[in-house]
């Protein structure tokens, strides 16, 4: 039995290709299945099942694409209410994998009808596919299905640990959900795969068997999580549609992008902060091309809204365009009209409305402050960032509420926003400038190294 671990890292999520002779098994595919194929095939060996451990809400799952693609056997759980033939699974139930086996456990919590798998080889439990239940350093959040069910779940996810932590310190913990993923509580550990082991030695919602404090735990310092979520499960459940290979979107002349705007398109600029902020389409929006893209496009963008693309216009235009395609793939973004040929210069040269905004370096700000010259400081981090500490003055907005905060910026007023890194602020910038409300980026580095230099300076 070979072991293949896939990691889509804007996700944060693990999938699983396991490989036993000429035949293999994928668990929790993401949509973007050919990665899945070739795994498969570099060990000679074809897919012929695909497992799910729960309906899944941070993207759409590549089951029924393996399926269209290699002839796969869909296994599921039973209490899923998929509406697409499958093989229903229960607690106790068993896979069958050459030698091997898959038996599910029943392990609701993250999800209702959850299900881990252990993997055994001659009887002897080896791995344990655990989804969105144990988690390296944590257990899956138990929120996301929204208050009414939050406590019930985190109850169940405590029993689902207890459980799980029957099973013997050898057994490989092999998670969907980890580092990076908003289905995760607190800062799961960077490491995707660990043992029992370890989780026992250093995981607190592993070990904790008082169910009063696991639940307080669990629902304390929990992150947002993006506005798409909500539309995975429903889409998840009723079968996303088979898109077969992946296509670069088309090249639009830009009355075609403009036609489209006009009918209600968006346009999404991958580029990132610095160079949007120097010249981009008017009203457009910018969320920088890096592995979290599509969460925030789902994050800040009405879902389905069709899309345009704006990249950049030079020699790595088609390798942005592949990524920005795949990842919103991956979270069932399928209204994707095309991208602005020629670019903001083609768009410029027609005489059509660009806007720019001017930018400023950290130790520019931190000198401004000293001098109390900075003017309104707009914080875009999430809350738990904001709450571990912010610059003296300034405003917190997260940038996932910001599209429903716009109208109470006073447009006399220039806002310099601010995130970690730069990369949040560069869609928030990109937003109230859409809205006309003045603004200045930072944009590359943030508020840790603004705090890190003003105690310096003290």
């Amino acid at each position: 039995m070979e072991l293949d671990v896939l990691v889509t890292e804007g996700l944060g999520d693990s999938s699983y290709v396991l490989t036993w002779g000429d035949e293999a098994a994928v668990i929790d595919p993401q949509r973007d299945v050919e990665r899945f194929v070739d795994a498969a095939r570099a060990r000679g060996a074809t897919i012929r099942h695909v497992v799910e451990t729960h309906v899944h809400n941070d993207y759409v799952s590549g089951a029924l694409e393996l399926r269209a693609a290699s002839g796969a056997e869909i296994w599921g759980p039973a209490k899923a209410g998929y509406a697409f033939g499958y093989r229903p699974i229960e607690d106790g139930t068993q896979i069958a994998l050459g030698d091997a086996t898959l038996l599910a456990i029943s392990t609701p919590g993250h999800t209702p009808e959850h299900l881990a798998y252990v993997l055994r080889e001659v009887a002897e439990p080896i791995a344990l596919f655990s989804g969105g239940s144990l988690m390296v350093g944590g257990a899956g959040r138990t929120d996301l299905l929204g208050p009414e069910r939050t406590d019930e779940l985190t109850r169940l996810q405590f029993r689902s640990m207890r459980r799980l932590a029957e099973l013997a310190d050898a057994v490989r913990v092999l998670p969907t959900h980890g580092a990076g993923s908003f289905c995760a509580t607190g800062s799961p550990r960077e490491q995707r795969t660990s043992t029992i082991a370890e989780e026992r030695a250093a995981n607190p919602a592993f070990t904790e068997t008082d169910e009063e404090v696991f639940v307080r735990h669990q629902l304390s310092g929990l992150m947002a999580f993006p506005d798409y979520y909500a539309e995975m499960a429903p889409i998840n459940r009723a079968g996303p549609p088979v898109l077969g290979s992946p296509s670069h979107p088309r090249t639009m002349t830009v009355d075609e992008v403009s036609d489209g705007l006009d009918a209600g398109a968006r346009l999404v600029d991958v580029r990132d902060g610095a160079a949007f902020a120097e010249r981009h389409v008017a009203g457009s929006l910018n969320v920088p091309l890096e592995p979290s893209f599509a969460s925030y496009v789902g994050w800040l963008v009405p879902f389905a809204t069709p899309l345009v693309l704006s990249v950049p216009d030079d020699e790595a235009a088609d390798e942005a365009l592949g990524e920005a395609s795949v990842q919103l793939r991956r979270i069932g973004w399928d209204a994707v009209l095309g991208h602005l040929g020629g670019g903001i210069a083609a768009w410029a040269a027609s005489g059509r409305a660009t806007n720019s905004f001017p930018t400023v370096r950290v130790d520019e700000l931190v000198d401004e402050l000293g001098a109390g010259e900075a003017g309104e400081i707009l914080d875009v981090r999430q809350g738990t960032e904001w709450d571990a500490g912010h610059l003296q003055g300034s405003t917190h907005v997260f940038v996932g509420d910001l599209p429903e905060r716009l109208d109470g910026f006073d447009r006399s007023e220039r806002q310099t926003v601010i995130c970690a890194s730069g990369y949040r602020s560069s869609m928030a910038a990109s937003l109230l400038d859409g809205a006309g409300v003045p603004v200045r980026l930072v944009a590359r580095s943030g508020v840790p190294r603004a705090l890190r230099s003003l105690a310096s300076s003290r």
